[in-house]
């Protein structure tokens, strides 16, 4: 598949498991942070830990920036509280999940919920790509006037 991205941003995710207090389950999965770059470490390699929680290393992803997803960029940054979005699936077999996705765009975060199964959170986005993201924005957003359609009767 070709990518249409203009910049790209590697990371790396950490999920915690965490014991569940169900019947119906035995472990409850989220990821909790996303950092920039790529460790050495292999995927689901154990990272730390607290009490009844695990923290694992899920994998790397790729972030891609679009010159058409500014204004959702630039919106998220100026939130308050900068995002990330994390895609899971589930595998049915071990390890759980496998990763499938990070994105900085809203809009693509709410998209991926329409897989009813897939594992999504939002995690705090980090400092150092919430830079790399606001020079992307700076660099190529070109504001659009809203225009209303007319209809026609």
């Amino acid at each position: 598949m070709i990518s249409t991205s203009l910049a790209s941003i590697a990371v790396g995710v950490a999920i915690e498991r965490r014991k569940a207090k169900s019947a119906w389950a035995n472990f409850l999965w989220r990821p909790v942070s996303v950092f920039a770059g790529e460790p050495s470490a292999k995927p689901w390699t154990p990272i730390g830990g607290e009490g009844d929680a695990t923290l694992f290393y899920a994998g790397d992803a790729v972030i891609e920036l679009h010159r058409t997803e500014t204004t959702n960029y630039r919106e998220n940054l100026t939130s308050g509280s900068p995002t990330l979005w994390v895609n899971l699936r589930p595998t049915g077999s071990e390890p759980p999940y496998e990763l499938l996705a990070v994105t900085a765009d809203p809009a693509e975060g709410e998209a991926f919920t329409d897989a009813g199964s897939n594992l999504v959170e939002a995690v705090p986005m980090p400092m150092g790509i919430c830079e790399i993201v606001a020079r992307f924005v700076a660099e190529h957003h070109v504001e659009r006037p809203f225009v209303k359609r007319q209809r026609n009767r």
